[in-house]
């Protein structure tokens, strides 16, 4: 059964072995958001992630009975390296299921931490049920990633150290997955100071435990669509269910795009890399998902295992959402002078073209012609400077 005493206890157990990860303002952020914005970086722990809180504190609870046959577990990633390194510092063995997707990074550190690696094709849940699969047959000892009360409890750390930081804070804002660090944080701190505002942000392409608390009924997703792997749960737990119902204000989803700006924000603006699952709670602030202004806020950063063939990608949606690129179509006349004036006007009003694409269309004039221009740009303001400019000199945007 969770208790605060347990909590502390983890905090105990969790001192040698994780970090500390102190709290970074984001002082761009607060200003926009008339708030007092910071972050809990846990993407700095030595993992990359928080999982190893509650797997490390889990494996600490274990008998020796227990240890002696090994540990399983089933993760899309985090809580693999979590276990793997936990179970390595005590010689244990350690086996991990991964979804066959899960990104190359994180199978090669969880190898690299002394795990066996057993990919499994689908997501989390398959992942899941090939792990209990293996536990009934082969006797290992399963270390759930978060429907777990001593996981739960060493999650719970987040918010002892979010409060011994920040003793006023007004709101903690916290990414959603299957709820085990939600619950962990939600609980530690409605305990010691009840006027705590807690919010849970999911991608709205694995909406499990939104689903749930807003119905009252969990049911499991027939499937999730979402680059956030670390949070792409098809349904919630039990116990985190239960927790969440009693502990947590709202939960909140977010957009891939949203979710790409955030990322982007992080990395220009805090010089932090997030994963999609560390970057929802920035989404959910920067998008106006959670009520913030004048109020002390946290958002933790949950992990940073992006896999950096994805990167590139997700800064491109996050420069698009954010105003920073857009893309346009005009339609000209097809004529010696028509490029070199678009490209005048658009230099006049400060904006970059990086990309051009001239075509013809069945439906056109003869001499008419499409341009599609990719652009960098300052903001959304400054996009619509373009075009209005583009739009005075004669130039039809169709797009």
């Amino acid at each position: 059964m969770l208790t605060i005493d347990k909590v502390y206890d983890a905090a105990r157990v969790l001192e040698p072995v994780v970090r500390h990860t102190q709290l970074i303002e984001a002082p761009r952020m607060s200003a926009e958001l008339s708030c007092k914005l910071y972050l809990k970086p846990e993407n700095l722990q030595l993992t990359g992630s928080f999982k190893v809180r509650g797997s490390a504190y889990k494996i600490s609870q274990l008998t020796d009975e227990e240890k002696a046959h090994g540990v399983i577990a089933c993760s899309a990633g985090n809580h693999a390296q979590g276990v793997a390194l936990a179970a390595t510092k005590q010689g244990i063995k350690s086996v991990i299921c991964l979804p066959a997707g899960a990104p190359i990074s994180k199978v090669q550190a969880t190898k690299g931490y002394g795990a066996e690696v057993c990919l499994v094709d689908g997501v989390y849940d398959d992942a899941y049920a090939e792990a209990i699969r293996q536990r009934d047959e082969l006797g290992y000892t399963f270390i759930h990633p978060f429907d777990d009360d001593d996981v739960i409890a060493g999650q719970g750390t987040i918010g002892l150290e979010v409060l011994n930081e920040l003793p006023d804070v007004d709101v903690v804002v916290v990414p959603v997955g299957g709820g085990g660090l939600i619950s962990g944080v939600a609980y530690a701190l409605k305990t010691l100071k009840p006027s705590v505002k807690i919010y849970g942000v999911q991608a709205a392409g694995a909406p499990s435990m939104y689903n749930a608390v807003t119905t009252g009924v969990p049911e499991k997703l027939p499937s999730v669509s979402t680059f956030a792997d670390g949070i792409a749960v098809k349904a919630p737990g039990e116990n985190t269910f239960e927790y969440c119902k009693k502990y947590v204000d709202e939960i909140v989803t977010v957009t891939e795009d949203e979710i790409s700006a955030a990322i982007l924000h992080l990395i220009e603006n805090q010089k932090l890399i997030a994963e999609g699952a560390g970057a929802v709670s920035v989404a959910a602030v920067k998008f106006g998902k959670v009520p913030v202004e004048g109020k002390k806020v946290v958002c933790i950063v949950s992990g940073g295992n992006i896999d950096v063939t994805i990167l590139s990608r997700v800064i491109d949606r996050g420069l698009h959402k954010s105003g920073r690129a857009c893309s346009i179509v005009i339609e000209l006349i097809d004529k010696p002078g028509q490029l070199e004036m678009v490209s005048h006007i658009i230099a006049e009003c400060g904006g970059n073209v990086v990309s051009v694409h001239h075509e013809h269309g069945d439906a056109q004039a003869v001499n008419g012609c499409f341009l599609r221009l990719g652009m960098e740009t300052k903001s959304f303001e400054h996009i619509e400077e373009i075009k209005n400019s583009l739009t005075k000199e004669g130039f039809k945007i169709i797009q």
